[in-house]
């Protein structure tokens, strides 16, 4: 919106030269990122108000081994604070003629979307329960991935035609094979993976926020080299037109998270619920895709890639074959508080541990 407008008003007349700096990729991810924490700071009181009147309180079950009395009735849906402000933030900085743009909005709302009818049948229905059921929410998940597969492989793809369908892994230079046929599925898989991931450790005050932030602050830089042909050929990285703007995109989420932190901290006024952990999830695993650095998130989401693979092995291994408990709890932060440590303790060295994982990630820039 405001790099149209700023190109409007330099065609009206002379005078106005310092607007170039709209078409500049680095100030207007500064920008986003600047707005969208502002906008969550001026929204966030309110919005929680909104939903503490509006019953929209978070229903927490009780296992028998984690104090539960400080976090019921929290109000939960505070993700729609985090869309909020990156809608808002977003679309004032962003290009509206790239087509990256559009396919982070669409997660943003397809997967928020999901989120949010989830919370919304928990809350009326009095329990984690009555929400959506496992299978309805991965067949909405699925008919989302395959809209984006299926955007990905055609004509319509900003992806250059060779760079589809291959896999490439950190600290390579070249890709490591060409997927095919079989890259399709594998983007469902990515998606579904990454989406449930962030949701999955979505467990305690801003223990997802900061990872999710941190991550999306490594893929921001990513982004801004990929896109940009002489930093990309100075590092070995394949060159996507266009694909800077996931920097803008990245910003936004960044500032979004940040300004959510303010009030998800511990001890949370607002919990993000599924509303806000599977809109970044989405979000999270579109931008990896795009920008074709899959693997990568095994090092820069790690902590995201445990807590997945905690609930996986509880549940797949421990339970279904099994028919054993292979963890004190999942996901793993539960395991770790049903050790006694205390939560604040849990969630501060979990953000260390994502912190450390974030210059790994950021030594592939340069390690290749």
């Amino acid at each position: 919106m405001i790099m149209w407008l700023a190109h409007f008003l330099r065609d009206m007349g002379d005078g106005l030269s310092f607007l170039r700096l709209a078409d500049y990729l680095s100030f207007r991810a500064v920008m986003a990122t600047m707005t969208t924490f502002t906008v969550s700071l001026i929204i966030g009181r309110p919005m929680i108000t909104m939903l503490h009147r509006r019953g929209m309180r978070d229903v927490v079950e009780d296992f028998g081994v984690i104090d539960i009395k400080s976090k019921r009735g929290t109000p939960t849906m505070g993700g729609l604070i985090i869309i909020a402000a990156f809608l808002v933030g977003y679309l004032l900085w962003c290009d509206l003629t790239n087509p990256f743009t559009y396919a982070g909005l669409f997660a943003c709302l397809g997967f928020g979307a999901i989120g949010f009818i989830d919370d919304l049948g928990k809350v009326r229905g009095g329990g984690g329960k009555a929400g959506l059921s496992q299978s309805a929410k991965l067949i909405l998940q699925i008919l989302l991935a395959l809209v984006l597969v299926w955007w990905v492989m055609s004509s319509r793809s900003p992806l250059p035609d060779h760079l589809r369908t291959l896999l490439f892994i950190p600290f390579k230079k070249s890709a490591l094979l060409d997927l095919g046929w079989f890259y399709g599925p594998f983007m469902v898989f990515v998606i579904l993976a990454v989406a449930n991931s962030v949701n999955f450790a979505d467990g305690m005050d801003g223990l997802a926020t900061v990872p999710a932030a941190i991550a999306f602050m490594v893929y921001a830089v990513l982004g801004y080299v990929i896109g940009n042909e002489f930093y990309s050929t100075y590092l070995h990285f394949d060159y996507i037109i266009g694909s800077g703007e996931i920097t803008v995109l990245s910003g936004a989420v960044l500032g979004a998270c940040m300004g959510f932190l303010w009030y998800n901290s511990y001890p949370a006024q607002v919990f993000m619920g599924d509303t806000g952990s599977m809109a970044l999830g989405g979000l999270l695993s579109v931008v990896i895709i795009l920008l074709k650095q899959e693997m990568l998130f095994l090092i820069v989401g790690g902590i995201f890639v445990v807590e997945g693979a905690s609930v996986l092995i509880q549940q797949q291994i421990g339970f279904a074959i099994l028919g054993r408990r292979l963890l004190l709890r999942a996901p793993i932060h539960h395991a770790f508080e049903r050790q006694g440590i205390a939560e604040t303790k849990i969630v501060i060295r979990f953000w260390m541990v994502a912190l450390i994982l974030g210059f790994v990630g950021l030594l592939s820039l340069k390690i290749r």
